[in-house]
C-alpha cells in the first residue's frame, strides 16, 4: 500500500539535504584550523616577547652596570699619573736619593687605531721624536696582542723638551701616552750603591706578587730600594679625560693626585761613609794582590749601622734610564764582582779578630783568669802535627796575647794545652752563635749571608771525618771551617764593646709620610746577658793594649783614644791573607766600632790599621796625616821573613 503525504507537507530533498550538511562540515573544520593557527601564532608571539623582556631584564638590570662600565670606558679614557719614590737622606739629612722629572711613551693595545695608514704615522713620529728605528716601535707595538688592556712601555726617560714636542702631537693618536714620572737620581751613585741597591721598571714575573703595579712601574730591585718598596713607591694618581669617537681629548673630567712615597731617615754618616769609599779605592788602586775591601761602621749603643761600603762596586745611576743588556753582562760576569756586597754577603774566615770574643768566652767559661799566665814556646805539637805561632811570646797573660796576637794563648785556651782544659768545640760554637756568628742578622737590606760556625757533626756530614783537637787550635785563631760576615764581626765586636748586648744592625733611622708623620724604628736585640759586664770590660782593656803597644800602634797617634784587634787571615793553598781591623772608640766613652777588611790584601797591621786610622780622624773632627800607600806597598812587597798571618 502506498503511503500518501498531506497537501501542504514539505517534502525534503535527499540530494539537496545532504550537500547543506557537507557544507557545514567543511566550514566547522576550517574555522578549527584558523583557530589552531591563530593559538600557535599568539603563542609563538607572546614566547618572543617573554624573550625580549627577559633579554631586556639581563641586560638593564643584571648586566646593566657593567654595559654601562662598557659605555663609560668607551667615552673616558683613564691616564695614571706616577707617585714620585720617597726621599732618602742621611742622619743629618743630606739628600742622597732623589727624583727628576722624566717622561714616559706607553700605549694601550686595545685602544689603538686599526687603520693602517693612522699606525704608520704613529711609528713614523714616534721613531723621530723617541730616537727609535720604526721597525723597532712597529714590532713592539705589534708583537703584543691587540685586544690587550695592558700599558706597555715604548720608551722611557724623555726630557722635558722632547714631551713638550710630543704632548700636542699624541692626541691624534689614541691609545699612545705620553706619562708624566720622576727617575731616580743617586747623588753619589758608587759611594751608596752599596746601601740603597736601586730601581728599574718591574717584570713580568715580578708583576706576579705586585699585581697593583703595571708593566711601566718602577721597582725597587736592591738595597734600601728593594726592602722599603712599599714604603717609597708612594700612591699613583690618575687624570679621567672625556674623549670623543677618534679618541681626541676632549676635556679632563677628574684628577686625582699622586701621593709621594715615604722619606727614609738613615743612621748613615755620609761623612765617614764617604771618606772609607776614598780611602778603600786607593787601596785597591795601590795593592796589586787585593781584590775588595769593606768597610762596616756601627753604633755599639743600639747597632745602628753609620757606614757601610763594599768595593768594587757600580754606579747604580747605570739603572735610572734602564741599563743595557751588554753593560749588565759586563757587571755580572766581571770577576771582581762589583754587584756583590761583600760587607753582608763576603764570606771569610775572621783569623784573628775573632780572637777578642774567644778570650770573652774563655772568662766565662773559668778557663782562664785575665792575669793566667801561659808560656808560649812558638809551637803547640800534637803527635806528629805542629801549631805554630808568628813568633815566639814568651810568658802571655790576655792582654798580651790580644795586643800581640799570640797563637800559642788562644790554642790553649779553645782546644787546651798542658794543665789547660781549652773550651772544645762545643762551646766555641755555641758561643759564637750568641755573639751573632754564623747567623742571618737581619739587616734592612737583602743578600745578607750567614757564614759558618763548624761543630763535630758539620765536619762529619760534609766531610767525612771525625773533629780533631787541632780542628780546635784552628777554629781558636779564627781558621779552619770558620767563616764569617765583616758585618758580623762588627756586631760582635759591638757586643763587647756595649758590655753584652747583641743588636740588629739597622740601617733605617725614621720613615717620614707624605703628611709628615715620623715613624722611629726601635733598636732591636737579639740577644743580651750571656757574658758578664766584667769579662766584658777585661777584654776591652786588652784590646786597648793593642793601640798601646800592640799590632794597632798606628792608632796611638790620634787624640781620641781607641782600641781594636788585628787580623790576618790566611785562606786558599797560595798561602795569601786578608788583612782585618777592628775598632772601637773613644775608648772609655765608645760610639762607634768600625771593621776593615782588604780582600787578598796582605797582613792586618800593613793596610787594615791605616786605613782605620784614616777614617776614624775623619769621624772625630782630627787632622788628617797623609798616609804614603805606595810606600806601604814598597814595603810589604820587600819585606823578608816570617809574616803575621794568622795572627
Amino acid at each position: 500500500m502506498k503511503k500518501r503525504f498531506k497537501p501542504g507537507t514539505e517534502i525534503e530533498n535527499p540530494i539537496v539535504f545532504s550537500s547543506i550538511a557537507g557544507q557545514s562540515e567543511n566550514i566547522n573544520k576550517q574555522k578549527d584550523v584558523i583557530k589552531a593557527n591563530f593559538l600557535i601564532i599568539w603563542f609563538f608571539l607572546n614566547l618572543i616577547l617573554v624573550i625580549i623582556a627577559g633579554r631586556v631584564f639581563y641586560l638593564q638590570i643584571i648586566r646593566g652596570s657593567y654595559y654601562q662600565k662598557m659605555a663609560e670606558n668607551n667615552r673616558i679614557k683613564t691616564v695614571e699619573v706616577k707617585a714620585p719614590r720617597g726621599l732618602i737622606v742621611d742622619k743629618s739629612g743630606e739628600i742622597i736619593a732623589s727624583n727628576i722629572p722624566s717622561f714616559d711613551i706607553a700605549f694601550i693595545p686595545n685602544q689603538l687605531s686599526e687603520n693602517r695608514i693612522k699606525r704608520e704615522q704613529i711609528y713614523s713620529e714616534l721613531a723621530k721624536e723617541c730616537d727609535l728605528e720604526i721597525e723597532e716601535i712597529k714590532n713592539k707595538i705589534e708583537s703584543i696582542d691587540s685586544s690587550s688592556k695592558n700599558k706597555y712601555l715604548i720608551k722611557e726617560g724623555l726630557d722635558y723638551e722632547k714631551a713638550l714636542v710630543l704632548i700636542e702631537k699624541l692626541q691624534k693618536f689614541p691609545g699612545i701616552y705620553l706619562e708624566k714620572t720622576a727617575k731616580r737620581k743617586y747623588e753619589k751613585g758608587e759611594i751608596f750603591s752599596s746601601i740603597l741597591g736601586y730601581t728599574g721598571k718591574i717584570n713580568k714575573e715580578e708583576l706576579k706578587n705586585f699585581s697593583n703595579y703595571s708593566l711601566t712601574g718602577y721597582i725597587g730591585k736592591n738595597g734600601l730600594e728593594y726592602t722599603y718598596e712599599e714604603k717609597l713607591k708612594g700612591e699613583n694618581g690618575k687624570i679621567l679625560m672625556e674623549v670623543n669617537s677618534d679618541g681626541t681629548i676632549k676635556e679632563e673630567l677628574e684628577i686625582k693626585p699622586s701621593v709621594s712615597g715615604d722619606k727614609l731617615i738613615l743612621n748613615i754618616d755620609s761623612k765617614i761613609q764617604n771618606k772609607s769609599y776614598q780611602v778603600l779605592k786607593k787601596i785597591l788602586e795601590v795593592n796589586e794582590e787585593a781584590t775588595g775591601a769593606v768597610m762596616v761602621a756601627l753604633d755599639p749603643r743600639d747597632g745602628a749601622v753609620r757606614g757601610l761600603v763594599s768595593l768594587p762596586t757600580y754606579d747604580n745611576n747605570l739603572f735610572i734610564d734602564g741599563i743595557k743588556n751588554k753593560e749588565y753582562s759586563q757587571l755580572v760576569n766581571n770577576s771582581r764582582k762589583p754587584m756583590t756586597n761583600r760587607a753582608i754577603s763576603g764570606e771569610y774566615p775572621p783569623g784573628s779578630v775573632f780572637k777578642p770574643l774567644l778570650a770573652a768566652i774563655a772568662l766565662e767559661e773559668d778557663i782562664v783568669k785575665a792575669d793566667t799566665v801561659i808560656n808560649c814556646t812558638g809551637v803547640i805539637s800534637v803527635g806528629n802535627w805542629s801549631f805554630r805561632d808568628w813568633k815566639t811570646h814568651g810568658k802571655t797573660d790576655l792582654n798580651k796575647a790580644i795586643a800581640e796576637s799570640c797563637n800559642v794563648y788562644f790554642y790553649a785556651i779553645g782546644g787546651g794545652w798542658n794543665n789547660i782544659e781549652g773550651l772544645g768545640v762545643n762551646k766555641m760554637n755555641k758561643y759564637s752563635e750568641y755573639f751573632g756568628l754564623g747567623n742571618i742578622l737581619g739587616i734592612d737590606i737583602p743578600t745578607e749571608n750567614s757564614g759558618r760556625i763548624p761543630n763535630e757533626e758539620w765536619k762529619f756530614k760534609e766531610i767525612g771525618e771525625r773533629w780533631y783537637v787541632g780542628d780546635s787550635y784552628h777554629m781558636s785563631i779564627g781558621q779552619g771551617f770558620m767563616t764569617t760576615t765583616p758585618l758580623q764581626i762588627a756586631a760582635a765586636t759591638a757586643t763587647i764593646v756595649n758590655e753584652g748586648t747583641l743588636y740588629q744592625p739597622q740601617i733605617v733611622s725614621k720613615i717620614v709620610s707624605s703628611s709628615g708623620h715620623e715613624n722611629e724604628i726601635k733598636p732591636k736585640i737579639i740577644r743580651s746577658d750571656f757574658i758578664s759586664e766584667e769579662n766584658f770590660k777585661k777584654v776591652k782593656s786588652a784590646m786597648r793594649e793593642t793601640v798601646l803597644i800592640g799590632s794597632g800602634q798606628k792608632l796611638n797617634d790620634m787624640k781620641t783614644e781607641t782600641a781594636g784587634k788585628t787580623g790576618t787571615a790566611q785562606f786558599g793553598n797560595q798561602g795569601k791573607t786578608h788583612s782585618w781591623y777592628a775598632s772601637f772608640g773613644p775608648y772609655k766613652n765608645p760610639e762607634i766600632v768600625t771593621v776593615i777588611l782588604i780582600e787578598s790584601g796582605g797582613e792586618g797591621h800593613d793596610w787594615a790599621v791605616p786605613a782605620t786610622e784614616q777614617i776614624l780622624r775623619e769621624y772625630f773632627n782630627e787632622e788628617e796625616e797623609e798616609v804614603n800607600w805606595e810606600m806601604i806597598n814598597n814595603i810589604v812587597k820587600n819585606r823578608a821573613g816570617l809574616s803575621e798571618a794568622t795572627f
